[in-house]
Protein backbone atom coordinates (compact mmCIF):
# COMPACT_ATOMS: atom_id res chain seq x y z
CA UNK A 1 0.00 0.00 0.00
CA UNK A 2 1.33 3.48 -0.74
CA UNK A 3 1.02 4.38 2.94
CA UNK A 4 -1.50 4.39 5.75
CA UNK A 5 -2.79 7.86 4.84
CA UNK A 6 -3.36 7.05 1.14
CA UNK A 7 -6.79 5.40 1.43
CA UNK A 8 -8.39 8.00 3.72
CA UNK A 9 -6.97 10.86 1.63
CA UNK A 10 -8.15 9.41 -1.67
CA UNK A 11 -11.60 8.63 -0.27
CA UNK A 12 -11.96 12.23 0.87
CA UNK A 13 -10.76 13.48 -2.50
CA UNK A 14 -13.29 11.17 -4.20
CA UNK A 15 -16.12 12.49 -2.03
CA UNK A 16 -15.16 16.13 -2.69
CA UNK A 17 -14.78 15.68 -6.43
CA UNK A 18 -18.01 13.73 -6.85
CA UNK A 19 -19.88 16.37 -4.87
CA UNK A 20 -18.38 19.13 -7.02
CA UNK A 21 -19.02 17.32 -10.30
CA UNK A 22 -22.60 16.37 -9.48
CA UNK A 23 -23.29 19.95 -8.35
CA UNK A 24 -21.88 21.35 -11.59
CA UNK A 25 -23.81 18.76 -13.59
CA UNK A 26 -26.97 19.75 -11.77
CA UNK A 27 -26.76 23.17 -13.40
CA UNK A 28 -27.28 21.52 -16.78
CA UNK A 29 -30.56 20.26 -18.17
CA UNK A 30 -31.23 16.53 -18.37
CA UNK A 31 -30.78 16.72 -22.13
CA UNK A 32 -27.41 18.44 -21.70
CA UNK A 33 -26.25 15.74 -19.25
CA UNK A 34 -27.38 13.04 -21.67
CA UNK A 35 -25.94 14.60 -24.84
CA UNK A 36 -23.31 12.52 -26.61
CA UNK A 37 -20.07 14.47 -26.26
CA UNK A 38 -17.70 12.07 -28.01
CA UNK A 39 -16.06 10.53 -24.93
CA UNK A 40 -15.76 6.80 -24.28
CA UNK A 41 -19.19 6.40 -22.65
CA UNK A 42 -20.75 9.24 -24.64
CA UNK A 43 -22.35 11.56 -22.14
CA UNK A 44 -21.84 13.09 -18.73
CA UNK A 45 -24.69 11.02 -17.31
CA UNK A 46 -23.55 7.70 -18.81
CA UNK A 47 -20.01 8.32 -17.54
CA UNK A 48 -21.35 9.06 -14.05
CA UNK A 49 -23.47 5.91 -14.26
CA UNK A 50 -20.51 3.74 -15.22
CA UNK A 51 -18.37 5.21 -12.45
CA UNK A 52 -21.13 4.58 -9.89
CA UNK A 53 -21.42 0.96 -11.04
CA UNK A 54 -17.64 0.44 -11.02
CA UNK A 55 -17.22 1.96 -7.56
CA UNK A 56 -19.83 -0.47 -6.24
CA UNK A 57 -18.01 -3.37 -7.91
CA UNK A 58 -14.65 -2.37 -6.42
CA UNK A 59 -16.15 -1.82 -2.96
CA UNK A 60 -17.78 -5.26 -3.17
CA UNK A 61 -14.33 -6.72 -3.88
CA UNK A 62 -12.62 -4.84 -1.07
CA UNK A 63 -15.27 -4.78 1.65
CA UNK A 64 -17.70 -7.56 0.78
CA UNK A 65 -20.59 -5.17 0.14
CA UNK A 66 -23.25 -6.15 -2.42
CA UNK A 67 -21.97 -6.10 -5.99
CA UNK A 68 -23.92 -4.34 -8.71
CA UNK A 69 -25.59 -6.51 -11.29
CA UNK A 70 -24.53 -6.91 -14.87
CA UNK A 71 -21.34 -5.97 -16.63
CA UNK A 72 -19.78 -2.86 -18.07
CA UNK A 73 -22.37 -2.68 -20.84
CA UNK A 74 -25.10 -2.62 -18.20
CA UNK A 75 -23.36 0.15 -16.26
CA UNK A 76 -24.30 3.04 -18.52
CA UNK A 77 -27.99 3.62 -17.90
CA UNK A 78 -28.47 3.31 -14.14
CA UNK A 79 -29.66 6.90 -13.62
CA UNK A 80 -33.40 7.50 -13.90
CA UNK A 81 -33.70 10.55 -11.67
CA UNK A 82 -30.82 13.01 -11.24
CA UNK A 83 -31.65 13.99 -7.64
CA UNK A 84 -31.97 10.34 -6.60
CA UNK A 85 -28.66 9.58 -8.28
CA UNK A 86 -26.92 12.45 -6.49
CA UNK A 87 -28.18 11.15 -3.12
CA UNK A 88 -27.10 7.59 -3.96
CA UNK A 89 -23.69 8.82 -5.18
CA UNK A 90 -23.15 10.74 -1.94
CA UNK A 91 -24.18 7.71 0.15
CA UNK A 92 -21.79 5.47 -1.79
CA UNK A 93 -18.98 7.98 -1.30
CA UNK A 94 -19.65 7.92 2.46
CA UNK A 95 -19.44 4.08 2.40
CA UNK A 96 -16.15 4.32 0.49
CA UNK A 97 -14.89 6.78 3.10
CA UNK A 98 -15.88 4.47 5.98
CA UNK A 99 -14.15 1.56 4.27
CA UNK A 100 -11.03 3.63 3.56
CA UNK A 101 -10.80 4.86 7.15
CA UNK A 102 -11.14 1.29 8.37
CA UNK A 103 -8.69 -0.15 5.84
CA UNK A 104 -6.25 2.72 6.36
CA UNK A 105 -6.24 1.93 10.06
CA UNK A 106 -5.26 -1.66 9.23
CA UNK A 107 -8.53 -3.28 10.28
CA UNK A 108 -9.49 -4.60 6.82
CA UNK A 109 -8.19 -7.74 5.16
CA UNK A 110 -4.94 -7.49 3.23
CA UNK A 111 -5.46 -5.48 0.07
CA UNK A 112 -3.66 -5.75 -3.23
CA UNK A 113 -2.05 -2.31 -3.65
CA UNK A 114 -2.39 -2.39 -7.43
CA UNK A 115 -6.14 -2.95 -7.16
CA UNK A 116 -6.57 -0.17 -4.61
CA UNK A 117 -4.57 2.26 -6.75
CA UNK A 118 -6.63 1.22 -9.79
CA UNK A 119 -9.86 1.87 -7.85
CA UNK A 120 -8.93 5.49 -7.22
CA UNK A 121 -7.19 5.96 -10.58
CA UNK A 122 -10.31 4.76 -12.40
CA UNK A 123 -12.39 7.36 -10.56
CA UNK A 124 -9.96 10.14 -11.43
CA UNK A 125 -9.78 9.06 -15.07
CA UNK A 126 -13.53 9.19 -15.63
CA UNK A 127 -14.04 12.33 -13.54
CA UNK A 128 -11.45 13.97 -15.81
CA UNK A 129 -13.70 13.13 -18.74
CA UNK A 130 -16.72 14.49 -16.87
CA UNK A 131 -14.81 17.67 -16.00
CA UNK A 132 -13.89 18.20 -19.66
CA UNK A 133 -17.50 17.64 -20.76
CA UNK A 134 -18.79 20.03 -18.09
CA UNK A 135 -16.29 22.70 -19.16
CA UNK A 136 -17.27 22.26 -22.81
CA UNK A 137 -20.95 22.56 -21.82
CA UNK A 138 -20.23 25.86 -20.06
CA UNK A 139 -20.78 24.62 -16.50
CA UNK A 140 -18.71 26.17 -13.73
CA UNK A 141 -16.45 23.56 -12.14
CA UNK A 142 -14.17 23.50 -9.12
CA UNK A 143 -10.46 22.79 -8.96
CA UNK A 144 -9.48 19.16 -9.24
CA UNK A 145 -6.03 19.40 -7.67
CA UNK A 146 -5.76 17.16 -4.63
CA UNK A 147 -3.64 19.69 -2.74
CA UNK A 148 -6.66 22.03 -2.88
CA UNK A 149 -8.86 19.55 -1.01
CA UNK A 150 -10.92 21.74 1.34
CA UNK A 151 -10.14 21.37 5.04
CA UNK A 152 -13.77 20.42 5.70
CA UNK A 153 -13.16 17.14 3.84
CA UNK A 154 -9.96 16.46 5.76
CA UNK A 155 -11.91 16.81 9.00
CA UNK A 156 -14.52 14.16 8.07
Amino acid sequence: MPGEAYLPLMARYNLWQNAAMTAASGTLTGAERQADRGVFFGSIQRTFSHLFWADQAWLAHFAGTPAPGGGIGDSLDLIDDWADFCAARSALDRRILAWADSAGAGTERALNPAFVIQFFNHQTHHRGQIHAMLTAAGAATEDTDIHKLPKAYLDL
